[in-house]
């Protein structure tokens, strides 16, 4: 499904653009900001992928703005095939986009790229999330030319996520996996200038990550 024109807004200066599911209450999208697009897209145009509301395409003049949330694998990862096919077409859109313009794209990509990223690497390698699969599509996507932005500024930090569960005290003890990321095209990354995961926001089981960028 395509938009031409933002929601209702916020206020004056806020915009709203949401895709929700199908399904109610699962998963679903949204960007608040106040600047006006060029075009939005929700989803990939794919129809098997775009029943989940889980993917919009903003357009600016100089990049496009993706906003995503992965699908889960789900327990006994008997979702892990579905992820897969996701994984494939969706890097196939966002490297589309990429030969118009740069690229950031951005959400709950649900993996933990390296063993660095989680609290308990050992015991989680085939749990949802931290899959050989899974964590080799992202190292697929940053192969095709997109960086991970919080790894290009921090590349060794340690103990840094932004989601940890709510069972067993996670958050408290910090058991938790980095899963949000900021991604950008290659050709961005001289703009980085800031790439942080905002732990100390509480309010869910997860925390905003943050990406400034000098465009």
């Amino acid at each position: 499904m395509e938009q031409s024109q933002a929601d209702v807004p916020l206020d004056s200066n806020i915009l709203q653009f949401w895709n929700s599911a199908e399904k109610k209450g699962y998963s679903g999208t949204a960007i608040f900001t106040p600047h006006q697009p060029l075009f939005v897209r929700n989803g990939m145009g794919i129809d098997q992928h775009d029943h989940e509301g889980r993917l919009i395409t903003l357009e600016y003049e100089s990049f496009y703005l993706v906003c995503c949330y992965t699908p889960n694998s789900q327990d006994g990862l008997k979702r892990l095939d579905y992820r897969m096919e996701w994984e494939d077409a969706l890097r196939g859109y966002l490297c589309t986009l990429d030969e118009k313009k740069p690229v950031i794209y951005c959400g709950d990509l649900n993996v933990a790229h390296q063993e660095i990223d989680l609290k308990n690497p050992k015991t989680n390698q085939k749990s949802a999330g931290f899959t050989d699969q899974e964590r080799g599509k992202l190292t697929a996507l940053l192969d095709c030319g997109f960086l991970d932005t919080f790894r290009v500024l921090h590349p060794d930090a340690e103990g840094i996520y932004s989601w940890w569960s709510y069972r067993f005290q996670a958050r408290a003890k910090n058991a938790g996996w980095r899963i949000d990321y900021f991604l950008v095209s290659q050709r961005l990354k001289e703009h980085i200038k800031r790439a942080e995961i905002l732990t100390t926001i509480e309010g869910s089981d997860h925390c905003p990550v943050l990406l400034e960028l000098d465009i």
